[in-house]
């Protein structure tokens, strides 16, 4: 098994700190603990309550956030924590008792929304999926990585399949029309969510994606490229994820002032992602951030 390890990630509040894993923690939603009681079914959350400074924990697929009470700084603190969890983990012991956690089932929807990407109908659900969004173009992929991706590829129709916070995109082969056959697709995912089985049992990394140009490496960005990246997050992730898609900063090219981003979900491949871009993207970064943006591009659209 892939040793795990633990990085630390700051937020802007700063009491608050994340500590990400490589590997997945849960399968899919969140969990949060105001206190140890709250925390019985997680032990490592239990454990780390007799921490004397931490106040709370949020624990998600990926990352665990920890606020501090104001009795210590976390730069005194934190890289204990992070050797704390990290040895946790790698000792194979449980995060969260999640069958302890559900043994009532839950009241899971999911509905269908169309996109305006014809190919590509969104699967809205009230449940929460995961904290990193993953995409899978085969079934090799998903097989790798999302068990929830791997069973939608056994519908002979699907091309690809993009999964967000609460939401799974789904982009079909032009053998059959979205009204034949979304009521289906619907009822598998629904009927998946509600028993309780696995959305993503490992985060895709860069050997498990076959377009390896379109993942950004994990870099902490500053200046230009990190106002770039905010800006894409606040503003026009919101947007897209409405219509079942997403949209990430990919790289800038500070000499020609070209913004890189890479297109997801129903955005990959949509007849008006052109358009989007240019009239909505790039007009809005030419306009936040003066004589910065020539132009922007989508890698992979």
């Amino acid at each position: 098994m892939q040793e795990t390890k633990i990085t630390i990630q700051e937020t802007t509040n700063e009491t608050i700190l994340k500590f990400n894993s490589t590997q997945v923690l849960i399968n899919g939603g969140s969990y949060e603990f105001a206190n140890i009681d709250e925390a019985k079914n997680s032990p490592l959350a239990q454990q780390l309550f007799y921490l004397p400074f931490v106040k709370k924990i949020f624990v998600t697929a990926n990352f665990i956030a920890i606020q501090r009470f104001d009795i210590v700084e976390w730069q005194d603190v934190q890289e204990e924590v992070a050797e704390q969890i990290q040895a946790y983990l790698n000792d194979g012991n449980v995060v969260v008792n999640e069958q302890t956690s559900s043994t009532k089932k839950e009241a899971i929807e999911v509905y269908a929304e169309v996109t305006p990407n014809p190919g590509v109908m969104k699967f809205g659900t009230n449940k929460n999926l995961t904290q990193t969004d993953v995409e899978f173009k085969n079934i090799e992929e998903a097989s790798k990585s999302s068990p929830l991706a791997q069973a939608i590829f056994n519908f002979p129709f699907v091309k690809e399949v993009f999964i967000s916070d609460n939401y799974v995109s789904v982009t079909k082969y032009d053998m059959v029309e979205w009204k034949e056959v979304f009521a289906e697709v619907r009822t598998f995912i629904r009927e998946y969510l509600v028993e309780g089985k696995t959305i993503i049992k490992e985060l895709p990394t860069l050997e498990t994606v076959t377009n390896k140009e379109t993942i950004a490496p994990v870099i902490e960005l500053e200046g230009i490229p990190a106002q770039i990246s905010d800006i894409l997050d606040e503003y026009i992730k919101p947007a897209v994820a409405g219509d079942g898609g997403n949209i990430a900063f990919r790289s800038y090219d500070e000499k020609n002032k070209v913004v890189s981003v890479v297109l997801q979900g129903a955005c990959s491949g949509c007849p008006s992602s052109t358009a989007t871009l240019k009239n909505g993207i790039e007009a809005l970064l030419k306009d936040m951030l003066p004589n910065q943006v020539n132009e922007v591009i989508a890698i992979n659209g």
